[in-house]
């Protein structure tokens, strides 16, 4: 998934659909969801709950009420109130990887990994090499023109 493919305001089950994705895997690879759902007790819940705000938060951004999310997600009004006022833990990590999401793309990291600089450097040295290749063509360019 994109960063561009990610849309911060859904229009649309599909485009909820890919929000709600988005959050939900941002945050299960978060520090904080990896170091509670390392504990066997919190496990399930932890998982379960970030869905639900993940849900609830993607429709919220879509402009849904709190009564309909409830109802398409089949859980109490008072549960979706506390995810998207940042009351519960889940709520709270979820608006974390929106604001991430919003101002750094999709980028998913496992805690401790060092992937996103390296992905990262790796683009800065792609682009350095198209940009001395297309010096290399425009020289070349000119030294055929003067030959010519």
């Amino acid at each position: 998934m994109s960063t561009e493919s990610v849309p911060l305001k859904p229009v649309g089950k599909e485009d909820i659909r890919k929000l709600e994705s988005a959050l939900l895997t941002i945050s299960l690879f978060s520090k904080e969801t990896v170091d509670a759902i390392g504990n066997p007790h919190e496990r399930l819940t932890w998982v379960d709950s970030l869905y639900v705000a993940a849900a609830a938060f993607a429709r919220d951004k879509a402009g849904m009420t709190a009564s309909q999310i409830a109802d398409e997600i089949g859980v109490t009004e008072a549960t979706i109130r506390k995810h998207l006022k940042g009351e519960t833990k889940a709520g709270q990590i979820i608006k974390q990887s929106y604001e991430k999401l919003k101002n750094e793309g999709f980028i998913v990291t496992m805690p401790g990994c060092e992937q996103p600089q390296q992905v990262k450097s790796l683009e800065d040295q792609l682009k350095n090499l198209q940009e001395k290749v297309s010096k290399a063509k425009d020289l070349l360019n000119q030294v055929i023109q003067t030959l010519g």
